[in-house]
């Protein structure tokens, strides 16, 4: 007997709408298992007052994504949770907020770690499973979380469109995945899903740019946990020498080069000068055994064309790096030590918040980046006129003799004895009583230990020498207090020096 053809047909109807509810019911049940692994982070911010260093700014609430991961542990951006003095954690479709807690904080590569004390929430909310390779351009991806503009979470689609070794923050590099993907504020800190795993980390999107995002991948996110197994973040291994392209043909001619040599030439040594292992006019031909072109770039075992530097978190051994360079016509083997911060003269505050003494109507204060980019436009050209350390050794790296410039951070204050004196904010201290300050603690040290008279004198040109004595500055210092209400003379740091 032969099957009704018509029946067969039906059967076979039904079983593909079958098949196309069981497709379409998987990619469903997986996407409720990502959304249910991102929360919305809400912050309250207090950033420090650079020109005030006693007080901080007014509170600011922002809000951002983050993942969980394996370890009951929740990932997000550094820039979302930097300078919070709250932070909760809203779980997927919960008015709920849970406190949480910082445990760790990367600000150059802008990632951090979140702890709720309350475990049970982990239960109803697993971990995301961190990809395993570096994914590829071309690869689609969907970046998860809680933009502005709605309340809910957010899918938004893309492809991954390159993949750089390039300049993050506060002079730390890494590997950076650009996706063409609507990032939006809120987005930060947010997972990037490609075939359900995560891939990166939402950190940036470019305003003024259509559908261009920047990922942090997972190769940055582990290097990152690992450094945070012992319980603090020490930061990447970095070379900060500068170091210059070998393409122009005259410049090739003059250091004798011929067409198969290629590298990265020295310009300026990092640190102190001759004690430096690399010198200027070296030519750093390879990084381990990998070579270098001239344009400073090596080709991976995955076949990317990436900045040389990206080797250094792969090859690194105890903190040493093994460089090729042409020196004088001679090829050499250094073991190049590296460092996981930058000790600038001037640096960043990070997460932190400024030291501070005030003196009689005077408020001390290391320079910091920090300090300069809130300096208003016009101080730009008094700074440039006066020649002041703030622009000309914004550069420098710190030494013995001088680890920090001391500026004064504040206007100074209304007291009668700074009469005929004009304001000192944002000048440099050259010295006291004749003697060079190394630092904010040896400054401290100096004034304490002045005897009748103090004698303030300022970097650069146009700039006045103050005198007070030393009597008159201890009693304007309790005065100065008591009438701005600022409760102590010195930050947190200092308080050890005051003498009662």
């Amino acid at each position: 007997m032969r099957d009704n053809p018509i029946k067969v047909f039906s059967y076979k109807i039904i079983l593909l709408a079958i098949a196309a509810a069981i497709t379409t019911i998987y990619p469903a049940n997986a996407q409720l298992e990502i959304e249910k692994s991102v929360v919305k982070i809400h912050t309250n911010q207090r950033r420090p007052d650079v020109f005030n260093p006693w007080s901080k700014m007014p509170a600011n609430e922002i809000s951002g994504t983050g993942v969980i991961i394996a370890g009951n542990r929740i990932l997000t951006n550094a820039h979302v949770v930097m300078y919070a003095s709250q932070v909760y954690v809203q779980p997927y479709q919960s008015a709920d907020k849970l406190p949480a807690k910082v445990k760790g904080i990367a600000p150059g590569i802008d990632l951090a770690l979140l702890e709720v004390d309350d475990g049970a929430f982990f239960s109803d909310h697993p971990p995301l499973t961190l990809s395993a390779i570096v994914p590829k351009t071309g690869q689609k991806v969907n970046a998860y979380g809680y933009p502005i503009g709605g309340t809910g979470v957010s899918v938004t689609g893309g492809i991954i469109s390159r993949i750089e070794f390039s300049p993050y923050y506060y002079n730390t590099a890494g590997l950076r995945i650009q996706v063409d993907a609507a990032l939006n504020p809120g987005n930060s800190g947010g997972p990037a899903i490609s075939e359900n795993e995560i891939i990166g980390i939402v950190f940036s999107g470019i305003r003024q740019a259509d559908n261009i995002g920047y990922i942090i991948p997972v190769e940055e996110v582990n290097i990152f946990l690992k450094d945070m197994e012992d319980g603090r973040y020490d930061g990447k291994p970095m070379m900060f020498d500068q170091l210059q392209t070998l393409e122009n043909d005259a410049l090739r001619e003059k250091l004798k080069l011929d067409k198969i040599q290629t590298g990265m030439m020295v310009t300026t040594p990092y640190g102190d000068g001759d004690k430096g292992l690399l010198k200027k006019w070296d030519i750093i031909t390879k990084i381990g055994d990998e070579k270098i072109d001239n344009d400073g770039k090596i080709i991976t075992k995955d076949g990317m064309r990436l900045h040389f530097a990206y080797l250094i978190q792969h090859m690194e051994k105890k903190g040493h790096i093994s460089l090729t360079v042409l020196r004088d016509g001679k090829e050499i083997i250094i073991d190049m030590p590296l460092l996981r911060e930058k000790n600038s003269l001037v640096p960043d505050l990070k997460d932190g918040y400024p030291s501070y003494f005030i003196y009689g109507p005077l408020v001390f204060s290391p320079a910091t980046n920090d300090f300069l980019r809130y300096l208003q436009r016009e101080w730009l050209g008094n700074l440039l006129r006066s020649s002041s350390p703030l622009i000309t050794r914004l550069n420098d790296t710190a030494t013995e003799e001088q680890e920090q410039l001391i500026v004064i951070s504040s206007r100074m204050f209304s007291n009668r004895i700074t009469k005929g004196y004009g304001d000192p904010m944002a000048q440099v201290i050259k010295d006291i009583n004749g003697i060079k300050i190394k630092n904010i603690r040896h400054l401290v040290e100096v004034l304490q230990n002045s005897k009748e008279y103090i004698e303030i004198n300022f970097e650069g040109n146009f700039v006045e020498t103050m005198i007070f004595r030393k009597a008159d500055m201890e009693a304007a210092t309790e005065e100065i207090l008591t009438e701005n209400g600022i409760r102590f003379q010195c930050s947190s740091d200092l308080m050890d020096m005051i003498k009662r």
